[in-house]
Formats: structure tokens, C-alpha cells, sequence
């Protein structure tokens, strides 16, 4: 089932091209991961799927509907999610501002609230956490908590603007593993530069600098050489496939003729692959 389609779709500010006739579909419990340098289109990309910014030219259809009629079907995690760690809040309180559609101002929330903001909790490993200050936790905690608030809608589908980008390398993990289990029943979209996300955890990639290349990486077997280690994909092999035509412990993968260069490493990947 398709839940996003979009068909050639530009925009642009100020007469300023920023993203030229896109195309692209994302699958139910899809993990993509979208790629791409500062000021490609990735963002001004979200912004339209979720709504923000009115389309110019093209369409986009969320879970069959227009942008803005799917938001109660989508869970967004934006890049800056830092939070005054001097404000008095418990993390139970911020997760439950995820309920914006059944907020009573006057009155807080009902215990079905309450008892779902836990359930996002415990998704996420962060139950016992209810009661703490938000300024007290690390920031992989913190990222937690925010990507449990997004979960208190019962989204179909979830979309992170880089989750990781203030983390440190155990929290990284910790984090694209947590989404790696929210994607059995979640489709999973996430604007990252850590190549260890296309390595590791994406399905599919696509790569927006202007125009956008789709791939799927599905089978990370056949598109990246695993050196024998079956359960592991770093930036090290992957600087070893670009730099050498062959290896010794690869099978060849073509004539030998072939060479990469490109300054974009994830297309080289491709390219190569061809």
C-alpha cells in the first residue's frame, strides 16, 4: 500500500528553483532514509508532505488524502527538539501534548491521556521516566521523550528531521534501533547525514539535491560488501568499495574496468553497482 505519493513535483522561492519535478512513493513500513547536502530541498521536501509550505506545482497524496487533511496520521519529530532544561516539566507533560486533538485546557487530561502517554513511554524504554524533570535527562533521553510525544497520535507514519544530530554515537544507536522496531508497524521517514542510517536501517534512500534519485537498499547483502561480517556495515567499508575497483575478499562486480568518481559517495555506491 502506498501511504505518500508524490508526482512531479517544483517549488521554488522566490523564483529560485528548489526542488525540480520530483517524483516519488513511499510503501507502507517503507524506512527511508532521505539524503542529500545543506540546502538540497530535504527540508523545504517535509515541509510540503506535512502541510507547511502550499504546493507550487505537482501533487502530493498522504494515505490518500491532501497534505493537510493526513496530519492527524502523522508523527513529526523536527531537527531542533531542545528544550529550556530550566523549565519545571515532567516528561509525562510533554508527551502528552501529543493529545492536541483532545486537549482539554481548563480541566488537563483524562485518564485514557494519561494511560496512552505512558503506553508511548514504554515504547520508547522511557516508563520510568515519567516523572522527571525534561531538563534532567541526556539528549538521547530527550529525543526519546519527543518521539514518544509524536507516538501519542497513533501515527501511520512517522517522520524525523535528523533525530540524531546533537546525540552521541551510543545514543545514535539506541535511537535508529528504537525506530528500527517502531518500523514493523510504522513507515518510518528520516532526513539524516549519517550514512550509518543507509548502512544499517533504511529500506530505500533517496538522494535530493534539486531533483531526486530513488534506491532501494533492501537487500544490503548484494548493494554493500559485508567482508565477511554478515550483521555489520560501516563508513570504512563503504570508503573501501569507492576507493578500490575490486577486493580481494568481493566477488568481482564487473569487467575491472569501471571507475567511480563522484563527490556524492552515496550515488558512487550506485553507479558502481551498475
Amino acid at each position: 500500500m502506498t501511504v505518500i505519493e508524490i508526482k512531479n513535483l517544483t517549488f521554488a522561492y522566490d523564483k529560485e528553483i528548489i526542488l525540480d519535478d520530483i517524483n516519488l512513493r513511499v510503501e507502507e513500513k517503507e524506512f527511508l532514509a532521505i539524503i542529500g547536502p545543506n540546502g538540497g530541498g530535504k527540508s523545504t521536501l517535509l515541509k510540503l508532505i506535512l502541510g507547511i509550505n502550499p504546493l507550487q506545482s505537482g501533487s502530493i497524496s498522504v494515505l490518500g488524502k491532501e497534505p493537510s487533511k493526513s496530519l492527524s496520521h502523522i508523527g513529526y519529530v523536527p531537527q531542533n527538539t531542545n528544550v529550556n532544561t530550566d523549565f519545571p516539566i515532567k516528561v509525562i507533560e510533554v508527551v502528552m501534548m501529543g493529545h492536541v486533538g483532545t486537549k482539554r485546557p481548563l480541566f488537563g487530561y483524562g485518564k485514557e491521556e494519561i494511560l496512552c502517554a505512558m503506553g508511548a513511554l514504554e515504547q520508547v524504554g522511557m516508563q520510568d521516566y515519567a516523572q522527571r524533570k525534561i531538563g534532567s535527562l541526556s539528549g538521547g533521553q530527550r529525543q526519546r521523550v519527543m518521539i514518544a510525544r509524536a507516538l501519542c497520535a497513533h501515527p501511520k507514519i512517522l517522520i524525523l528531521d535528523e533525530p540524531t544530530s546533537s546525540i552521541d554515537i551510543s545514543g545514535q544507536r539506541s535511537i535508529y534501533e528504537l525506530l528500527k522496531v517502531l518500523n514493523e508497524n510504522i513507515t518510518i521517514i528520516v532526513v539524516s547525514h549519517d550514512i550509518s542510517v543507509i548502512l544499517e536501517y533504511a529500506t530505500s534512500a533517496a538522494h535530493i539535491n534539486k531533483t531526486l534519485s530513488y534506491h532501494d537498499i533492501s537487500d544490503k547483502k548484494h548493494t554493500f560488501h559485508t567482508h565477511g561480517n554478515e550483521g555489520h556495515f560501516c563508513e570504512v567499508e563503504l570508503l573501501q568499495m569507492l576507493g578500490a575497483e575490486s577486493c580481494d575478499t568481493c566477488p568481482s562486480t564487473g569487467s575491472g574496468n569501471e571507475s567511480v568518481s563522484v563527490t556524492d559517495p552515496v550515488e558512487a555506491i550506485w553507479r558502481e553497482k551498475k
